[in-house]
């Protein structure tokens, strides 16, 4: 499953230079992570009150190629391309207008809380064929 997250560049999110500040990029991931599985049906917050699970970062990495600027358009292409039995990459290319100006990805655990301590665990079949279908 693909899904686009759209954002307008703040300046807020820019350093002196006017260009964006670099940890944006991996706050970005993230919204893009949970914005991804709300698509899908999968309310992270429901996730975490009602099933007991959790999808901690174990992994972040983004690659830049062209900076963005205060007010650029952006949008980021989320799909979660591998799992691994407890253990699941989501990749990100951000654009502006067709430009790929960055690209990354996240490796995640999906981890229950439901014992003493969180413990990564299998992710059910059937989230794995919701989140992996094109």
């Amino acid at each position: 499953m693909k899904h686009f997250h759209h954002i307008k560049v703040r300046f807020g999110d820019t350093d002196a230079a006017g260009i964006v500040f670099y940890p944006n990029y991996y706050k970005w991931q993230d919204q893009s992570t949970h914005e991804l599985f709300e698509a899908a049906g999968y309310s992270i917050s429901k996730l975490q009150k009602e099933d007991q699970v959790i999808i901690p970062l174990l992994e972040a990495f983004c690659q830049f190629k062209s900076p963005l600027f205060f007010e650029d358009k952006v949008s980021v292409q989320t799909e979660v391309k591998e799992i691994n039995n407890k253990v699941f990459k989501v990749e990100h290319r951000f654009f502006r207008d067709e430009e790929r100006v960055a690209e990354g990805y996240e490796l995640r655990a999906w981890t229950s809380t439901a014992g003493e301590r969180p413990k990564a665990v299998p992710l059910p079949e059937s989230i794995q064929k919701n989140l992996l279908d094109d």
